[in-house]
């Protein structure tokens, strides 16, 4: 039975999404860039993490770690607002935007190696091939199918890709929180709810937490939009990703934390598959499916935003699709030389420097205006930094 209910449910999240006015509407074909940026890894290796390190506190520890995602995202709005209004900005904030970019733009190709070997260590995870290497392989020849598509059809070939991936996703997902929401309430009938112990000091548990943001990121993906969106769609686009994420994240987060047992979960890549095998036998199937297709959508993504932003910083010297080739040279590069945990660890850190450096930006922009929330927009750029400095690999 209730492996009925969450095809069921699956089936029907698909088929809303499938519906014309839904995925033809502007406002959604703006919003799955940014969401599928931000479902891209956190539903699979949030999880087992916040479980084993946070235990009972673990939607405490999403709850902040959204809370941080929408606070940077209002300072992008703004900078989104401010430069539609004025292109034209002072020196320092024309400075301080160019070392954004470039910031961004290494973050984007640490980022896209990170979903695409995620990608890897979930498509060999049910086979008997279920390895580095063959994980790897399998890495390598995703990156080359996004650089054939993004070089010869560009990015609106990759939105397309994207969307349909997106679609999958989050109707596998709908699936998968029908059956923890059936498993968490056989616990609770059953009286076998478990609240963990909390593993780390204060001082680990936030260091990790700053370590986290990568997993939450994305909604910034709207700022380079510009060339197909006008800046209110965008800011709107951003503002329905980060709350359905954030809606996913949190239902997702409190099911899991009080339904298994301390210890029931690993902390390698695809430790959330065996967890899952005891909610549902055709769940352990459905979520590769959603692995492979969140992995491939955020990586389409990120490799979209990459191309604009390389073209926007060079003048259109060097075009986008250059700018893709450029990025998976790179990832390739990190595939075989480095594991997931210290592409995490790179990434991480990449993002929370360019989410200081645009709250800074948000700062000057507002400073004469809105004093008070130029201040808000300072302590960002500080926690921002603090993030940089001291996130820590949940490895």
């Amino acid at each position: 039975m209730v492996n009925v209910v969450i095809l069921a449910v699956a089936l029907a999240c698909a088929l809303a999404l499938a519906y014309p006015r839904l995925s033809q509407a502007t406002l959604w074909r703006a919003t799955v860039t940014p969401l599928a940026s931000i479902i891209g890894s956190g539903f699979l290796v949030l999880g087992p993490v916040l479980h084993a390190s946070y235990g009972w506190a673990a939607p405490l520890a999403m709850a902040a770690l959204c809370l941080c995602a929408w606070l940077f995202g209002a300072a992008i709005r703004s900078n989104i607002r401010a430069l539609e209004a004025s292109p034209e900005r002072c020196a320092a904030a024309r400075a301080l935007e160019t070392a954004a970019s470039w910031t961004l733009a290494f973050a984007y190709v640490v980022s896209v190696a990170y979903y695409l070997n995620l990608l890897g260590a979930f498509g060999v995870s049910l086979t008997e091939v279920d390895d580095r290497f063959h994980a790897r392989a399998l890495t390598s020849c995703v990156f080359v199918l996004i650089l054939f598509v993004g070089v010869f059809y560009g990015f609106g070939a990759l939105e397309r890709l994207e969307q349909a991936s997106v679609s999958v996703k989050l109707a596998i997902i709908a699936g998968l929180l029908a059956g923890l929401a059936a498993h968490f309430g056989a616990a609770a009938t059953a009286g076998a709810l478990v609240a963990a112990p909390v593993t780390l000091s204060p001082w680990h548990g936030l260091t990790l937490a700053f370590g986290l943001i990568v997993t939450v990121q994305g909604f910034e993906t709207s700022r380079y939009l510009g060339a197909r969106y006008d800046a209110p769609t965008r800011i709107r686009s951003m503002r329905l990703a980060q709350l359905l994420s954030a809606g996913v994240y949190l239902v997702y987060i409190g099911l899991l934390s009080y339904s298994f047992a301390p210890g029931a979960l690993g902390l390698d890549e695809t430790a959330i598959i065996d967890m899952i095998r005891v909610v549902a036998p055709v769940l352990p199937a459905m979520l590769v499916a959603a692995a492979l297709s969140a992995q491939f959508s955020a990586a389409v993504a990120d490799t979209g935003g990459s191309g604009g932003l390389i073209e926007e910083l060079t003048g259109g010297r060097v075009p986008a699709r250059a700018g893709y080739a450029l990025l998976v040279a790179i990832g390739l590069a990190l595939t075989w030389t480095a594991d997931v945990f210290e592409i995490i660890s790179y990434a991480s850190r990449a993002f929370a420097l360019y989410y200081a450096l645009q709250s800074a930006i948000a700062a000057l922009s507002t400073a004469r205006a809105a004093p008070g929330r130029a201040a808000g927009f300072v302590a960002l750029a500080c926690l921002g930094l603090a993030m940089a400095l001291l996130g820590r690999s949940a490895e």
